[in-house]
């Protein structure tokens, strides 16, 4: 075994790998950028180097850097996490070449798996079914048109390299190919700087079904069972499960003999992933997708069922040791669910929601335990989450006895997940677990999408406004004076000499909410409180700790967990989160702003960068025509025109970095147009 590892990478991956060095007994060493200076990665680490800015390809993508910091701190070894330069060929070589051993597969096997044309041609080969699809690579885009109406719609894009998601484009109509392909070789080169494409027939309703398998350098392959993967958006994962509801244990013995030929095919060595595309009506009819030559996200539902701790199997083999174990002695215990938790929110516009990047500082942070719960974060309090990287922040991970019991135990820790300073997807993954087809098992890649917006609450509850109001209502409160007397005309009550309590008003706005005045009068635990037009309600606020509150509502009883911040004020429940801030409607209005626009105005959906501008100032537009292209996250969100028009203020450029609700353009409508939907935020 290894003295000393570097971990190339960040976040919760890094600290997942630092666990099990910590318990092997390994020296770790991680890297960061200026951006991760205070990174709970870097704090858990033995040691760690600074590599350069927060530009990924000045940093965690340079190496160059990476080699220089291993070569500085000894590193016999480099785990390359996920992500990043996980399976880039030449960052495994240039790994090797230095001396130093590579925790992955050979370079020659991440090159070819990686070359997702050459893969399924191979595995072809070797007795594995693959999707029908484009044949050959370099094809132009004329060539990729073709091979998707010889295909026969729909298709599939899919960048021949890389992962993740990243560039693919479900395309249904024949004559949105052009754009589409376009698009998705923009997103291809600037994921991966490889913008070539394949087509792949697409399989209506199906599932996505992964095997994982492990090898040595002895020649022992073997596979540790399924993991379902259907819960999708986007093309990226966000519930995963092992093993799948799907599959009888035939069907599992054939797609992991099928795994393991392909493993083999490549010259595999180490950690790795077969992902198939199977028919949810017919799963015998599954195909090979493509290979994943790293560590996956979800592994730890594989070792949850298993016992087996991939990270260290991945070390060890590295390290030249054999696999003590055969496929005979692979056995599976119980069910494991996994739930990405991610920085981002959801917005629904014109029947639609988008998931997209959301940025900020936790202020606050409750990461839930307990039996068969794990939880893989790479957070911390005061963690600085930014618009570089990944949006993904944890993972949480609940096994049982059997699935039903795994997603009860799921549900229960995401709603003891407390993250406050940043929107989270965790309420929507509770709604998602709770859904009739999810308990039941009927997934397939589009229930996500299709259900989404079913699953999103279009108010935010009255009991929330109620909370930030009486919270902002008692900071009012004078404080002790020295001769113990109180002036009643400074205490927020409303008091007034000889006629009835006044209203004191709090203007409160939440992102994707109009303000709402909150009208508080008299003071807790007596309080009257009006949220809105709605009738007074009587509420008192009892403190608990210092970050948490009860609120007696209409006579219920409300928990939230709470932080103050400039401006405003973060409130959670049962793992949802809600960023109320101050609002003054006079200075809003005096400042303008998107609202000075009403719905001309395209504001940024998300903080991030211009990376496509498609008019100009003066320019007539047509109803749902692209605009500009804003990138964050390496997702990028397509600006529309709201309707028939004309452009009339433009204040971006290719380039651009823009603040969440930045106004971007404004589309007055035609003389003859009218509104006939909601400008895309």
């Amino acid at each position: 075994m290894f003295d000393t590892v570097l971990v190339a990478n960040r976040g919760e991956i890094a600290v997942r790998v630092i666990r099990t060095l910590r318990r092997l007994g390994v020296r770790s060493v991680a890297v960061f950028s200026d951006a991760d200076a205070d990174a709970r990665h870097v704090r858990e680490a033995d040691t760690a180097v600074r590599i350069g800015p927060a530009v990924a390809s000045e940093s965690y993508l340079s190496i160059e850097r990476l080699l220089e910091a291993a070569r500085r701190t000894g590193a016999q070894a480099v785990h390359p996490g996920y992500g990043f330069l996980a399976e880039n060929a030449a960052f495994a070589r240039a790994v090797v070449d230095a001396g130093m051993d590579f925790v992955g597969p050979p370079a020659e096997a991440i090159e070819l798996m990686g070359d997702k044309i050459r893969a399924k041609e191979t595995v072809k080969a070797a007795g594995v079914p693959v999707v029908p699809g484009s044949d050959g690579s370099s094809l132009t885009d004329a060539e990729l048109a073709a091979a998707a109406l010889e295909v026969g719609m729909p298709v599939l894009l899919k960048p021949s390299a890389g992962g993740g998601g990243k560039g693919m484009r479900l395309v249904r109509d024949e004559a949105l190919l052009p754009d589409e392909i376009a698009a998705a070789r923009r997103e291809a080169r600037g994921a991966f700087g490889d913008d070539t494409l394949l087509v792949e027939r697409w399989i209506d309703g199906p599932r996505h079904i992964e095997i994982q398998v492990l090898a040595d350098g002895h020649g022992t392959v073997v596979h540790l069972g399924e993991r379902e993967c259907s819960l999708q958006r986007r093309h990226q994962k966000i519930v995963e499960e092992a093993p799948s509801p799907l599959l009888d244990p035939a069907t599992r013995a054939a797609m992991g003999e099928a795994a393991v030929r392909a493993a083999r095919s490549c010259g595999y060595r180490g950690a790795g992933t077969v992902e198939f595309i199977v028919p949810g009506g017919d799963p015998a009819a599954y195909c090979f997708m493509e290979m994943n030559t790293r560590l996956q996200v979800e592994h730890p539902v594989t070792e949850l069922i298993t016992g087996v701790d991939l990270v260290e199997w991945q070390l060890r083999v590295a390290a030249g040791e054999p696999l003590p174990f055969g496929q005979d002695d692979i056995t599976l215990d119980g069910h494991a669910v996994e739930a990405r938790i991610c920085a981002e929110t959801a917005r629904a516009t014109g029947g639609r929601v988008d998931f997209l990047p959301s940025a900020g500082t936790v202020h606050l942070l409750s990461e839930p335990s307990g039996e068969g719960v794990r939880v893989d974060s790479g957070l911390a309090r005061g963690t600085e989450v930014g618009t570089d990287y990944d949006p993904m922040l944890a993972k949480v991970i609940a096994h049982g006895p059997d699935r039903a019991s795994a997603l009860r135990r799921l549900r229960a820790a995401l709603a003891e997940t407390t993250i406050l300073g940043v929107e989270t997807n965790t309420a929507f993954l509770r709604a998602l677990l709770e859904h009739p087809a999810v308990l039941s098992g009927a997934l397939d890649t589009g229930l996500v999408d299709r259900e989404a917006a079913s699953l999103l609450p279009s108010t935010v509850p009255a009991e929330v406004y109620a909370a930030a109001a009486l919270l902002r209502h008692a900071e009012l409160e004078p404080g002790p004076s020295s001769t113990g007397w109180t002036d009643p005309f400074s205490a927020p009550t409303g008091w007034r000499l000889g006629g009835e309590a006044a209203w004191t008003v709090h203007h409160l706005r939440t992102p994707g909410h109009e303000p709402v005045a909150v009208r508080v009068r008299g003071r807790s635990p007596d309080a009257e409180v009006r949220v809105g037009d709605d009738p007074p309600v009587r509420a008192a606020l009892r403190g608990g700790a210092t970050d948490r509150v009860r609120l007696e509502w209409d006579g219920v009883t409300h928990v939230f967990s709470h932080a103050g911040v400039d401006g405003g004020r973060w409130l959670g429940r049962s793992g949802a989160g809600w960023y109320l801030a101050d609002h003054d409607p006079v200075e809003a209005a005096l400042r303008g702003g998107a609202g000075a626009h009403g719905a001309d105005a395209l504001t940024a959906p998300m903080p991030g960068t211009v990376t496509v501008v498609k008019a100009s100032v003066g320019d007539e537009v047509t109803a749902g025509q692209s605009l500009l292209v804003v990138e964050a996250m390496k997702m990028e969100h397509v600006i529309a025109a709201p309707y028939d028009g004309v452009v009339t203020e433009l204040d971006v450029a290719p380039g651009s970095t823009v603040a969440m609700d930045q106004v971007l353009a404004v589309v007055e409508p035609g003389r003859s147009g009218e509104s006939d939907g909601e400008a895309a935020r």
